[in-house]
């Protein structure tokens, strides 16, 4: 690329999204495009750099050096637009009035708190109306303006936005990972969900790192389960993002990190030209995907 050349904010929009998405559709699918259309711009992109920015495989898309050097600043970039877009918005439409936001109880032990909470001290004129419930909140009968859920997928007819891909490990106190051998989880316990009462083995325990480990306890909830395993009670399969953030957990040895389920965040359609309904979700994937890291650890 020669010194005198520059590239627009296209360039980069369409970059970044095949990074976060790994392939071509999926980045076309985060800024509802044509992956055709995403396809000819990745390459035009890189014809100008004169230097590919992916390696291209079975697997999908993998950054080559070019590219991990661009990525930061292609970032700061997003970040900038972003922020020029929600101050010019501010300005225009004056957001206030209130949110209700739905989200799952163990979402409360996540970092998500604190995005909450300098949200609201950002826009002083909104108030967030927060409802924490394992269901499902109905979007279209209005039982909350905006629901952020762990799942697999996402069926409803709903605006969604597929933040980040969760992993998943096991989790014990360091006194009861101190007792852990490598020997396939014998002498071990696992707290269960739903399993049957007196059943000893669970699927999940089998096709674990520790297949020889008991299910003992049945804890319905995330966060009494995090509670439990810190207090040495036995191992309790988490989220990363929880389970790295506990204080009086670690993760048992032996293991990496396995895929979870997705982190999402969805409105109804109806309500996606809102303008404080647009500022949250904006600024809540922003932020979220910015520490990425932190809900899919390796």
């Amino acid at each position: 690329m020669k010194e005198t050349d520059t590239f627009d904010w296209d360039d980069l929009k369409y970059f970044l999204a095949v990074v976060d998405a790994g392939t071509l559709r999926g980045g076309a699918a985060r800024i509802n495009a044509n992956h055709v259309t995403v396809a000819r711009r990745i390459s035009l992109f890189e014809e100008k750099l004169g230097s590919r920015l992916f390696d291209r495989s079975r697997r999908g898309f993998v950054l080559t050096q070019l590219g991990e050097d661009l990525l930061p600043h292609a970032k700061r970039v997003e970040e900038e637009i972003l922020a020029a877009s929600r101050a010019i918005a501010g300005r225009d439409a004056h957001p206030s009035g209130v949110i209700r936001v739905s989200f799952p109880h163990a979402l409360a032990e996540t970092s998500i708190m604190e995005d909450l909470a300098r949200f609201s001290v950002l826009y002083p004129d909104i108030e967030l109306d927060i409802s924490m419930t394992n269901n499902i909140v109905d979007l279209t009968r209005r039982e909350a303006d905006v629901s952020i859920r762990v799942a697999h997928e996402v069926t409803e007819d709903v605006v969604g936005r597929r933040l980040v891909d969760l992993t998943a490990a096991f989790y014990c106190s360091l006194s009861y990972a101190e007792t852990i051998q490598d020997n396939e989880g014998e002498g071990l316990y696992m707290m269960g969900w739903f399993e049957p009462d007196g059943a000893d083995y669970a699927d999940w325990i089998l096709g674990s790192p520790y297949p020889k480990a008991k299910l003992r306890h049945r804890v319905r909830e995330i966060v009494p389960q995090l509670s439990l395993a810190a207090a040495g009670m036995g191992m309790a399969r988490l989220a990363c993002c929880l389970g790295d953030r506990h204080p009086g957990l670690v993760r048992a040895p032996f293991q990496k990190p396995t895929p979870h389920r997705s982190l999402w965040l969805l409105l109804h359609k109806d309500l996606r030209m809102t303008a404080r309904i647009r500022l949250f979700v904006d600024y809540l994937a922003r932020e979220i995907r910015l520490r990425e890291n932190e809900f899919c650890a390796s």
